[in-house]
């Protein structure tokens, strides 16, 4: 039949062009060896990969975000009006919520609070449309109780209305009817900067009914903390900012979908909200064209300590820690090799050895590799004079002092942490609890209602991942060389 038919004359012409191909092959050598320089044959070779960066950093002044952080011009209306501050504000919210938060995400922002959560895609959560009329809500954490930060306070006192017109852009991405900033207690003069900021804002029609002229209603508030570390939690500051007692919450549900009040909610970073109204002016290409892939733009780093010149300073993402110091902190106290180690992001993440800081990059990814984290950038250096148990322990009283006692892991295994480091600071313990030390945390990391018991546990577990030989040889000083059996100790802590 006629099929039948097609199927062999189709057989027969494979045939034909599988005995022609060797030939095909070879005109086609010949022709592409007689194809002129320059011609459609050269045109079709791609042109070579640009070189990869190895080296990040050296930010120009034209490309900072934060034009005021030293208090070099007026912090406030005038001054901002003069800095591009407002710019084009009326602009933006006229291209739409969905376009805000398509640029943020386009961007590559990452939460600079400390998680590194992609911004524009916890922005994105937020629900478009209310269904049983609850508002939205957006709450801006300025809480910054995490030892050696001092980031966000610069922005509230020197340059406000960065603060204040993200508060207003990143809020009417997420369909919010108002923004609450939640700022601690002790920050009087900065909570007396950002009012001041807020009221100016209220006088040019920036906030308010018609924000801006864009017939959008949008309020801004501060609320003053009592000072409490737990506020720093996400959740733990929603109950504070209700008038409850500042603890965490069990999720679900999330804050999205039940937040402040009971309404859709996001709490977000003050650092973060500040910087999106300059990348929606200068465009998520800019901002992507500094630091490593997936660690974009640029970010305000703390640098306190065994330094010569403590600053607060910003910089592109990527930017070697040794770098960092060198350039803009003046170099160790005594020079490089003085050296002993640098938690690099704030209290609650592993101290690194001197040999780690000579290579490490200052981003989200480079230190998770090496098993710290860029947290909220507070780099603390510490020179050979820091006796690092005592260091540590300091750290991990704070933490049992902040515990709100809700988790068992974290009210209990905090004391017990305080109680073995103390001992083995003074060498009064033995050599097997260093691991009973780091089972403990062990415990407590990952059981707790918030992140507040991993903060707690991940110090002593970098003391122990880098200065065990310290902490061995303090033990065995103080007993004369002599390492006593567990079984034979006696029990001293059952009472724990």
């Amino acid at each position: 039949n006629a099929e039948y038919m097609g199927v062999l004359w189709l057989c027969e012409m494979l045939a034909r062009v599988r005995h022609l191909a060797p030939a095909l092959r070879g005109a086609s050598r010949i022709l592409s060896t007689a194809a002129p320089s320059g011609g459609a044959a050269a045109a079709s070779v791609p042109p070579p990969k640009p070189a990869e960066r190895t080296k990040w950093g050296g930010l120009k002044d034209e490309d900072r975000i934060f034009t005021n952080l030293y208090n070099d011009n007026d912090a406030y209306i005038s001054g901002a009006l003069q800095r591009g501050d407002w710019y084009k504000t009326k602009e933006f919210l006229s291209f739409g919520p969905d376009w805000i938060i398509d640029q943020i995400k386009a961007s590559g922002l990452r939460g600079r609070g400390g998680a590194g959560f992609p911004s524009g895609l916890k922005y994105s959560f937020m629900p478009k449309v209310s269904p049983d009329g609850r508002p939205s809500y957006l709450v801006i954490n300025a809480d910054e109780s995490e030892p050696g930060t001092c980031k966000d306070r610069e922005i509230m006192r020197h340059d406000p209305h960065k603060l204040v017109e993200g508060a207003l852009i990143v809020g009417f991405a997420m369909r919010a009817k108002a923004a609450y900033i939640y700022i601690r207690g002790e920050f009087y003069y900065e909570a007396t900067c950002v009012e001041k900021a807020i009221a100016e804002a209220y006088q040019k029609g920036f906030l308010g009914k018609n924000a801006c002229g864009s017939g959008y209603n949008f309020d801004v508030y501060l609320h003053r903390g009592a000072g409490a570390y737990i506020c720093g939690e996400e959740t733990g500051l929603l109950e504070s900012l209700e008038g409850k007692s500042g603890k965490p919450r069990l999720k679900p549900p999330f804050p999205a979908n039940v937040g402040l009040y009971g309404c859709p909610s996001t709490v977000t970073n003050v650092e973060t909200v500040s910087v999106c109204p300059t990348i929606l002016r200068r465009g998520p290409e800019w901002f992507t064209s500094f630091g490593r892939k997936n660690n974009a733009g640029t970010k305000l780093f703390c640098i306190s300590g065994h330094v010569n010149n403590p600053i607060t300073v910003e910089e592109e993402m990527s930017i070697s820690l040794r770098d960092l110091i060198e350039v803009h902190a003046g170099g160790i106290r005594g020079g490089w090799d003085n050296l002993l180690g640098i938690i690099p992001g704030g209290a609650s993440v592993p101290i690194l050895t001197k040999d780690i800081c000579e290579r490490v990059l200052m981003d989200f990814d480079a230190l998770k590799a090496e098993r710290s984290g860029l947290g909220t950038a507070a780099v603390i250096v510490m020179d050979k004079s820091t006796d690092i148990v005592d260091a540590i322990l300091r750290l991990s009283k704070f933490y049992k002092h902040e515990s709100c006692g809700q988790c068992t892991p974290c009210r209990e295994g905090t004391g017990w942490v305080v109680d073995i480091l103390d001992r083995i600071r003074v060498g009064n313990a033995d050599i097997a609890e260093i691991d009973m030390l780091e089972e403990i945390t062990r415990q407590i990391e990952g059981h707790t209602i918030c992140a507040l018991g991993d903060a707690a546990a991940w110090p002593v577990q970098g003391l122990i991942r880098s200065f065990r030989p310290e902490m061995e040889a303090r033990i065995k000083k103080a007993r004369g060389n002599v390492t006593v059996n567990m079984a034979d100790k006696p029990q001293a802590h059952a009472s724990h």
